[in-house]
Parts: structure tokens; C-alpha cells; sequence
């Protein structure tokens, strides 16, 4: 037992060791972008993408593991056959996708995932973007590698004696086997945390290229294969030049009337709070149940609240790329999975660092939770706050810190010296189910987890009002998105979506109520504007203060959207493909919402 215990270490260690091998070269390769990096990143590189290799080690170690135990009762020399086949065919795939990426990375500045096998649907067109010696090159190197592994595997891993000793207690053996091998689905998964394995939890510098040496390329096939879909093809509902046409009538218009100046300064420090799960049904002055965000409904009479505001999604991953980059939310994935197309999109961080603005990002939780940090990296944020940065005695929550400790060390920190302007992010998580909070007084867990971050977040503004910052700052609260509540509301219900907004601090102008339809993609484009920063590339992204533009809360929910304007509010389902909701002026927004979701799916397919 012992002998076949250790081939399947050793199985596991090779792998691991095959794809350590692949990032120096990788970076000896690209040497040209990486001749200015230290040392130290990278060592950072091959730490930081060790994840990724453990991860990607064991799915192929998993298969020899069963193997291994199916030679309790296969003879040797039937099972030496399945092992050469199987590293035959394993040291193929992991040759072609290391040559393959290796070549491609110049070209197209991320990893390997799937849109190779797009352009294999015309092989003839794909092999002419490339010349006969490169082709080869590239055939040959290849077949070396893929030899080289084969000859590696089977010298070290494939016994070549045939006859073996019988061995005493197989089914024992067998479960201890099972067990061992079972092991591997640890480093699968990427630990116990409730984030799962991602290209993302590689991420560490700020400088993109080295982001991208720490990723296992074939991880990044498999990973992207599991996601990838014909996104140009989803949601056709007219022809291309109608949809372009209606959408042109969409985005932010040329401004025909001044727009008002909601700030005493041009360049405030600019504080986001991301409430998870907040909604407009906690607050009082939304129509909402009292005594449950009782901070907040206090700040809304000194501040700027704006009344007819949605989420774009029901989902945090969705919800801050549409804050943040003013990207609508897509309701059969999330762009933020695909890293090599979310550091393609603008945001108001590396808007507002371009200018000057210092950046740091606040999160009691799992930065790496649905590629997260790969997205605050690409954003320009390099100075993430997260559960690793707390003691375990603070972070014993399933989500991590609770919202008090995070609020404290934000409040802490803006007690002491900043450089300013600044812009500070902090991502609430206790209202998040299982709402296990430090605090009873409401008896739905739902709304008490609220009543306790609402706490948190008044004793934070309480404290901050003290520091010499105040008078030159603007907080913008607003969540990430809705919470199902009541339990039994509908998911195309539009009241699903409605939240707050709402923008108090010292250098805000004046307390003031803004009626107009708008959803959080439409937060870039008017807090730009009044930063006095372009926001051109922010492609669907409005104005809310510019007459001119169109006024309009828009949502996603799993296959189906919605529109809602003071004229019309329409909701769709497309798994029923009838209309979830179609009242006021009947389908005055039906065309409009359709031309909104066909151009983001095609804007998602060509980044």
C-alpha cells in the first residue's frame, strides 16, 4: 500500500512540477515586458500562481488515482497499457496549450481560454494568419515537448515489472486509496473558503502582465470552456441596424442645459459604500418599514437621495461591475468571471487615479470570491482590505469580518493622515444570508442584519464627521443590490430592484431630492461629470442630472430584464418569452430594453 500511496504523490508532485517549469520560461520568453520587474515579483509569480498549478495538478492526478486502485485487481500489464494511453494523450493537451499560449500572448495580451476553438470551426482561415515557418516552429516544438513529458511520466510513474506480489486486505487498501485521492478535490476546489479555484485568486500586482505569468494557461482553457458561450447570438430580437439605431437614442446626449454643480469643490475625497443587500423597502422615506435603516433615513435629510433608483442585477459580482464601470449586468453570466474582458472595461477608480485620486478598497471577505480581485486590480486598485488583513478571532462569520471591525479600522485610518484627494471603497457583507450579526433587534434575520450595518454605518459617519477630511469629502451609499423581501416577492417583480442612493459629506452643496429613473450603471457618468472628469468611455452610462438624456432604471434577473421609466415599466421573461410586466404606456420600453441587452451581449462578445 505504501508503493502505490507514494506513486500517487509523486503523480501529483510531477504535475505541479511540469507546470512550475512553464513560468519562467514564460518569462524568459517575454522578457522584453518583464527586463524592469524584480526578484522578488517574480518569486511573487510563481507563489501566487502555485494555486492554480495545485488546482489544476490534482484534476489530473484524480484519474490515476482510480486507476491506481483499479490495479488492485487488473493485471500489471493491462494497467501499464491504460497509463501509457492516458499520459499520452495528457502530455499532448499540456504541451499544445503551453506552445499555444505561449505564441498567442503577444498578439492578444491574455491567457489561453477558449477562443481559439472558434477560429478551429475554419481551420484553412485560422492557419493562413500564420506563415508556414512559424507553423513548423510551433509543430515541432510540440512534439518535442509532448515526447520529453511522455518519456518524464512513464520513466518515473509506470513500473515495468509485470508480475507483483499478491496483496492481503484489497478492499482496505482500496478505501485508504479512495480516501488519499479524494484529498485532491482540497486543492481542486482552492480550499475551504467560500470562494471556489479562479483565474482571479492569481492576481497580486498592479502591472497586469505579471498577473497574467502567474496563470496556469491550462487551468484558464478549462475555466473558460466551462463558462463560454456565443454571447453575439443570445438575444436577437432585431436586425443589427434597428438595434444601433435604437440604441443610439439610449446613451447620454450632448448637454443642452447647464447642469447643476452638486459639490462645494471640483475635487472632493469620494467615499463609496457598497451596502450588501440594502433595498428601498428599509427606508422610511422610500415608502419602506420603519425602524430598520434608521441611520441611513437621518442622513437622507442632509444629503442628496435620489428616490427612483435600481440595481441592475441581483447579484454582487453584477452589481459592482455596474457601479463601477457603469456596465450593464447580463442575465446568463457575469463579465466579471472573464477577467480577460473585464480589464477591458472603464471604472470610476482608474478614472479618478488618472486624476490623481489615491485608491483602497475595504472588504471583510473573500477578495478572490467570483474573481473579484482580478477586477479591483484592473481597476487600478492595488490596496484591497480584505479577511486575510483582520485576526481569525474577527473574521469567524461565514463571510468573514463582521461590518463593525471593518467600519472601525475604515475610521481608524481616516482619524490619521491621508493624501488627498482620495477615493476609499468599502463592500459591506453582514446583511448577506446567513445575516449572523452581533446585534438583536428586529426578529426577521433579514432586517436585522440591516438594523445592525445601518448601526455600523452611523457610528462610522458619527466618527468621521469629527476628522479634518469631512468638509472635503462626499459619501455615496448605495448597494450593491436588492434582497428578496418580502421572501415570497416575485424575481420580475420591478419593487424586486429598487434601491437607495444617496450622497451626503461635508462638500455636498445642498440636502436635496432627485426624482429621475436611473440604475446604477448611470452612477459613472453623472459623478464624473461632476468630478469634471470625461466620461466618453463609459458607452452605457447616462447622465442623470442631463435633460437631454434618456431617464430609465434598467435590470437583469436570470433570463429575463426589465425597463422602467416614469412611463412605462416593462419586464420580460424570457424563459416563459412572455411579458412579466407591462404597465403605463403599453411596450413604450419594450424596443428600447431589447436593443439595450442585444448591443451589451454583442459589446460582451468582442471584448
Amino acid at each position: 500500500m505504501k508503493n502505490k500511496l507514494l506513486l500517487l504523490l509523486k503523480t501529483y508532485l510531477l504535475f505541479i512540477l511540469i507546470f512550475l517549469v512553464q513560468k519562467p520560461l514564460f518569462l524568459i520568453y517575454y522578457h522584453d515586458l518583464y527586463q524592469h520587474d524584480s526578484f522578488y515579483e517574480f518569486v511573487m509569480v510563481l507563489l501566487n500562481g502555485f494555486q492554480l498549478d495545485a488546482s489544476m495538478s490534482a484534476y489530473l492526478t484524480v484519474i490515476p488515482g482510480f486507476f491506481i486502485i483499479a490495479g488492485l485487481w487488473v493485471q500489471p500489464k493491462n494497467m501499464n497499457r491504460i497509463f501509457y494511453s492516458y499520459y499520452a494523450v495528457i502530455t499532448s493537451i499540456i504541451s499544445i496549450v503551453f506552445v499555444t499560449d505561449m505564441v498567442l500572448y503577444r498578439y492578444w495580451g491574455f491567457r489561453l481560454d477558449a477562443t481559439p476553438l472558434f477560429y478551429l470551426q475554419s481551420p484553412i482561415d485560422a492557419m493562413a494568419s500564420a506563415d508556414s515557418m512559424m507553423i513548423a516552429v510551433g509543430l515541432t516544438t510540440i512534439i518535442l515537448i509532448a515526447y520529453s513529458l511522455y518519456f518524464l511520466f512513464t520513466r518515473i510513474l509506470v513500473s515495468k515489472n509485470t508480475i507483483e506480489k499478491p496483496l492481503k486486505h484489497k478492499f482496505l487498501i482500496a478505501f485508504v486509496l479512495l480516501f488519499t485521492t479524494s484529498l485532491l478535490f482540497i486543492p481542486i476546489r482552492g480550499g475551504f473558503t467560500v470562494s471556489t479555484m479562479n483565474v482571479g485568486k492569481v492576481y497580486f500586482s498592479e502591472k497586469m502582465e505579471l498577473n497574467h505569468a502567474a496563470i496556469n494557461p491550462l487551468f484558464s482553457l478549462l475555466e473558460s470552456l466551462s463558462m463560454q458561450q456565443d454571447f453575439d447570438k443570445q438575444y436577437r430580437f432585431m436586425a443589427p441596424e434597428k438595434a444601433k439605431k435604437e440604441f443610439a437614442e439610449l446613451v447620454d446626449q450632448p448637454v443642452k442645459e447647464s447642469i447643476p454643480d452638486l459639490f462645494k469643490v471640483k475635487h472632493p475625497n469620494v467615499v463609496f459604500i457598497v451596502l450588501e443587500s440594502f433595498m428601498s423597502k428599509v427606508l422610511t422615506l422610500l415608502g419602506g418599514l420603519p425602524n430598520v435603516a434608521v441611520r441611513m433615513n437621518g442622513f437622507c435629510n442632509e444629503g442628496i437621495l435620489f428616490t427612483n433608483f435600481y440595481a441592475n442585477s441581483f447579484r454582487t459580482d453584477r452589481g459592482l461591475v455596474s457601479i463601477f464601470s457603469g456596465y450593464p449586468a447580463q442575465p446568463t453570466t457575469s463579465i466579471m468571471k472573464y477577467p480577460h474582458k473585464s480589464q477591458s472595461l472603464p471604472s470610476i477608480p482608474k478614472s479618478l487615479k488618472q486624476a490623481g485620486y489615491n485608491l483602497k478598497y475595504y472588504y471583510g471577505g473573500d477578495a478572490d470570491f467570483t474573481n473579484m480581485r482580478s477586477y479591483l486590480m484592473t481597476m487600478g486598485i492595488e490596496d484591497i482590505v480584505s479577511d486575510k488583513d483582520f485576526p481569525v478571532k474577527d473574521t469567524r462569520t461565514k463571510w468573514g469580518a463582521p461590518d463593525h471591525i471593518v467600519f472601525n479600522k475604515l475610521a481608524n485610518e481616516l482619524s490619521g493622515d491621508q493624501k488627498e484627494p482620495f477615493m476609499k471603497i468599502f463592500q459591506t457583507l453582514s446583511s448577506h444570508e446567513p445575516f449572523e450579526v452581533p446585534f438583536h433587534k428586529l426578529k426577521d434575520p433579514y432586517l436585522n442584519s440591516v438594523a445592525y450595518t445601518d448601526s455600523c454605518l452611523g457610528d462610522f459617519i458619527d466618527r468621521f464627521k469629527q476628522t479634518k477630511y469631512w468638509k472635503n469629502t462626499i459619501i455615496i451609499m448605495v448597494p450593491d443590490h436588492a434582497m428578496r423581501y418580502p421572501y415570497d416577492i416575485d424575481n420580475r417583480a420591478v419593487d424586486r430592484y429598487k434601491i437607495p442612493m444617496l450622497i451626503i459629506g461635508g462638500a455636498v452643496k445642498s440636502a436635496q431630492k432627485i426624482d429621475t429613473y436611473a440604475s446604477q450603471i448611470d452612477i459613472s457618468a453623472t459623478l464624473l461629470s461632476q468630478l469634471h472628469i470625461s466620461h466618453s468611455d463609459f458607452r452605457f452610462s447616462k447622465n442623470i442630472l442631463n435633460s437631454a438624456s434618456p431617464h430609465f432604471g434598467y435590470f437583469t434577473f436570470k433570463n429575463g430584464f426589465g425597463m422602467v421609466s416614469s412611463e412605462n415599466r416593462y419586464v420580460f421573461d424570457y424563459e416563459s418569452n412572455s411579458d412579466a410586466t407591462n404597465e403605463g404606456t403599453k411596450d413604450l420600453n419594450k424596443i428600447k430594453a431589447e436593443a439595450l441587452l442585444q448591443t451589451l451581449y454583442d459589446d460582451l462578445e468582442k471584448r
